[in-house]
């Protein structure tokens, strides 16, 4: 049976600080006629400032996906996307009063509640899938780290992580159209390294980031020092550290969960290919980068049978 393009019934609202930029933001995801795609409105700039969720207008991967054209810039765009599309929602209007997506808990379940509740309706046209003319590869030969699409007859995602850490060690995730988004890749959340927190804030990156929003893994022995400052960044009266080498912070949802936040990002950032894809996407070891250039070679090599 052929699927139909899907949206919204209503608008969902959203609010809070941006990860990165830590600025606080207000925001609705809303209805948009057929074909339409995703899109992003920065009503704080003004009414032409709109902005197509496209592989083209990608501008910074650095440790999040930001799209710009001209002067309208979106940051940390792949949770939002990823949530839209395992929802399978074609078409919607994302207006925003500031440059950053909320991070909200770090992960696409606040998206996931507010869509369903809401309500996903069918809209009176097929969906278009994307399809590949021929196996799209990527590869990183400095990381290691590669993606690879091969045409198939419905989306599925295969990766595996591995950042040589005896807390996370190897692990691997699969979704596709038969599992449940929603309970299954949905509800996990970042995650980021103990020693990697002091230079991201160095850097001013992670304003908007506190010890609900992601997991915190602590790969080598701190000190209670340490772990008493990180607690001071974040307001926190008191943290530990778990025999399993996480912070206590929040409770994992999945022994792999790392592994599905993965795999969250990708599905977000390759729907910068500009829609769903009937390819089968294996991936190893992938990131923002890495997913985004993925993104825009599958455009690529689609337009080349167009």
């Amino acid at each position: 049976m052929q699927s139909k393009q899907r949206t919204l019934s209503g608008t969902c609202h959203f609010e809070g600080k941006g990860l990165h930029a830590g600025r606080y933001a207000r925001m609705t995801v809303g209805p948009a006629p057929v074909g339409t795609g995703i899109r992003f409105f920065r009503s704080d700039i003004g009414p032409e400032a709109v902005i197509q969720a496209r592989a083209a207008y990608v501008s910074s991967t650095a440790r999040s996906t930001s799209i710009s054209d001209g002067e309208v810039t979106v940051m940390t765009i792949e949770h939002l996307m990823s949530a839209l599309t395992g929802m399978g929602i074609d078409n919607a209007l994302v207006e925003l009063d500031n440059i950053e997506v909320p991070i909200l808990d770090g992960s696409a379940n606040p998206y996931v509640g507010a869509f369903l509740e809401t309500g996903i309706v069918e809209q009176d046209a097929p969906r278009h899938y994307l399809r590949l003319p021929h196996p799209v590869e990527v590869s990183d030969p400095e990381t290691g780290s590669w993606i690879k699409a091969e045409p198939a007859e419905a989306p599925s995602f295969d990766l595996t992580i591995d950042f040589n850490s005896k807390v996370i060690g190897v692990q691997t995730a699969h979704w596709d159209e038969g599992v449940d988004y929603a309970s299954e890749i949905g509800p996990c959340r970042t995650f980021v390294f103990f020693h990697e927190l002091e230079f991201l804030l160095s850097q001013n990156l992670i304003k908007g980031g506190d010890v609900d929003n992601a997991l915190v893994v602590v790969e080598h022995p701190v000190s209670e020092e340490q772990v008493k400052r990180v607690a001071s960044v974040f307001n926190r009266p008191v943290m530990t550290v778990n025999p399993d080498g996480y912070l206590d912070n929040v409770k994992r949802h999945f022994p792999n969960e790392c592994a599905r936040h993965k795999l969250l990002d990708l599905i977000g950032d390759l729907r910068l290919a500009g829609g769903f894809i009937n390819a089968r996407v294996t991936g190893f070891k992938p990131g923002h980068t890495m997913n985004t250039r993925m993104a825009a070679a599958l455009a690529e090599a689609i337009k080349e049978q167009a």
